[in-house]
C-alpha cells in the first residue's frame, strides 16, 4: 500500500490531494515539524529530513512535485495524466513554473506574515513578494484566456500541482483580483472534492 508521510499543513498537502484525485488507497502518517522529521527512522526514508515522502510498496520517493508526477504517471489515466508526451511536457512545465516562479514569493509572504518572530518580520519583504508575483500571475492569466484548465478543457496533474502552490495565497491573503481568469481557475481547482478531502487530513 502507498504510504504518505507529512502533515497537510506542509507540501505533503499536494501529495494527499493527488492521491485523493487518483482514488488511491493509502496510509497517511502526519509527520509535522516538531522534530519528527529528524528522527533516525524518518531520515532513512528521506535523508533531507523534509516532508513529504512516500513509500509505494517499497519504492521510496521524496520531493513533492516529483512524487505527484510519479503518482499521476503510474496510476493516472487521460486526461488527468495527459495522453501524449507533449501533454506530459506541459504538465511538467506548469508544475515547475509553480515551484520556481510563484512559490518562493508566497513563502516569503508566509514567513513574514505568520512564522517569523515579530521583530524579524518585514513589510518591505512582503511588498516585494507581492510585486514579484504580478509577473507570473500575469503569465497565468494570459494563458488561461479561453481555456478552462491549463492544458485545455480538462483538469490535469499540471493544474493540481500549480493550484497546490497558489493555494498558499489564501493563507497569506494574497489579492489575486487583478487576474480574474486565474482567480476563477484556482477557485475551480480548489472546489474539487479531492482537494476538500485532502484539506481535512491532519
Amino acid at each position: 500500500m502507498l504510504k504518505i508521510y507529512g502533515t497537510s499543513m506542509s507540501r505533503a498537502a499536494r501529495t494527499l490531494w493527488a492521491a485523493e484525485e487518483l482514488g488511491l488507497q493509502y496510509e497517511h502518517t502526519p509527520i509535522s515539524f516538531d522534530g519528527a522529521t529528524r528522527k533516525p527512522e524518518y531520515l532513512k526514508i528521506n535523508p533531507n529530513g523534509h516532508v513529504p515522502a512516500i513509500d509505494d510498496d517499497g519504492f521510496i520517493m521524496w520531493e513533492s512535485m516529483a512524487i505527484n508526477l510519479y503518482l499521476a504517471e503510474k496510476y493516472g489515466k487521460a486526461p488527468f495524466w495527459p495522453a501524449n508526451v507533449q501533454g506530459h511536457g506541459d504538465a511538467y512545465k506548469w508544475s515547475f513554473f509553480g515551484m520556481t516562479e510563484c512559490e518562493p514569493h508566497l513563502l516569503t509572504m508566509l514567513m513574514h506574515k505568520m512564522f517569523l518572530p515579530q521583530e524579524q518580520r518585514s513589510e518591505a519583504a512582503i511588498k516585494g513578494a507581492v510585486e514579484a508575483l504580478k509577473a507570473p500571475y500575469g503569465v497565468l492569466e494570459g494563458h488561461l484566456k479561453g481555456r478552462g484548465y491549463l492544458l485545455g478543457k480538462d483538469f490535469t496533474i499540471g493544474d493540481l500541482n500549480l493550484a497546490s502552490v497558489l493555494s498558499l495565497g489564501m493563507m497569506v491573503q494574497y489579492d489575486n483580483s487583478a487576474t480574474p481568469t486565474a482567480a476563477a481557475w484556482l477557485a475551480r481547482c480548489m472546489s474539487r472534492p479531492s482537494f476538500q478531502r485532502a484539506s481535512q487530513k491532519k
